[in-house]
């Protein structure tokens, strides 16, 4: 025989009635009845009265207490991360031990990877995307002020640019961290969209370069600053990253990957990213802001969100 249970107040009743989230959706006829009658909540496992328990206001502000202390600690932690692997790097540089060049690459790779694999530290509240994209956010804002020269850092400065020019970080690495922040509010973690953009921008452009300027001696016909070694690895590089990516969320329960199809639509996305990289128009549009936008645009058409 069923269990009795106590009804829920006036308030917690027409969040019942309202509520489409989880498995209340699918209970809420069985336990809701009219809005003149009391309205219960069932609790997974129904059986005794132990597990038919009303729903308190209380336990949704103690959820949203814990989320948000969850995600400031999370963002605390990826933010001093962030700024951690550029200080390793600043001090291999001043330290002779790589060249300031292969400094800014492993950085330009390493951070945007590192920040897309942090994503599940944070927490399930719909507000988790926002916190993480704080970190972007702030290394934004340092960039302005030192490109402006508000307060010039000549160590981040050599760090990140070509030329050592402060205005330098009002160009690519700036449309960098703007591409991380976009990815993060507009896809997340439980979209493949941002993912793959952000695999091809940071891992696949970034390790074309490397290997571009060391095996690139045969340039492209159409390009001539760009090599066919480099296309061949930012193809190959991003494709497997993209994968590596779409296979650690989906293992963690973010994505539900048809793997059958998915890996051809990678293909795709992988080649429509590397073409745009190899065209001409670098002096027109910056590597960070064209291939991110073409690999989104050719993955939301791929994979439809």
């Amino acid at each position: 025989m069923a269990a009795a249970a106590l009804p829920l107040s006036p308030i917690s009743h027409q969040l019942c009635r309202r509520s489409n989230r989880f498995w209340y959706k699918a209970l809420a006829p069985r336990f809701c009845s009219p809005v003149s009658s009391p309205c219960y909540i069932g609790v997974k496992g129904i059986g005794s009265s132990s597990q038919l328990r009303p729903r308190h206001p209380l336990i949704s502000s103690a959820a949203s207490t814990d989320y948000l202390l969850h995600d400031v600690g999370a963002t605390v932690a990826v933010l001093g991360g962030a700024y951690a692997l550029v200080l390793i790097f600043e001090s291999l540089t001043k330290r002779d031990v790589i060249p300031q060049r292969l400094s800014r690459k492993l950085v330009h790779i390493l951070s945007g990877l590192l920040f897309v694999l942090s994503w599940p530290i944070f927490s399930a509240s719909t507000e988790a995307r926002y916190f993480a994209a704080f970190v972007p956010l702030v290394n934004g804002l340092r960039l302005v002020v030192n490109g402006l020269s508000i307060s010039p850092n000549s160590t981040l400065i050599k760090s990140v640019t070509r030329e050592g020019r402060p205005e330098e970080l009002l160009k690519g690495p700036l449309f960098y961290v703007l591409a991380l922040l976009v990815a993060a509010v507009f896809f997340w973690r439980d979209s493949p969209t941002g993912m793959i953009s952000l695999a091809m921008m940071c891992g696949g452009d970034g390790i074309a370069d490397i290997m571009g300027r060391k095996y690139g001696s045969y340039k492209i016909p159409y390009n001539p600053r760009k090599s066919l070694a480099g296309s061949i690895s930012m193809f190959i590089f991003g494709f497997c990253i993209s994968i590596g990516l779409l296979y650690y969320y989906s293992s963690l329960g973010y994505l539900h990957m048809n793997w059958e199809t998915t890996f051809t639509r990678v293909v795709i996305v992988s080649l429509v990213a590397t073409l745009v990289e190899s065209l001409p128009i670098t002096d027109q549009i910056d590597d960070n802001v064209s291939v991110p936008l073409a690999t989104i645009l050719a993955a939301y058409i791929s994979f439809g969100y």
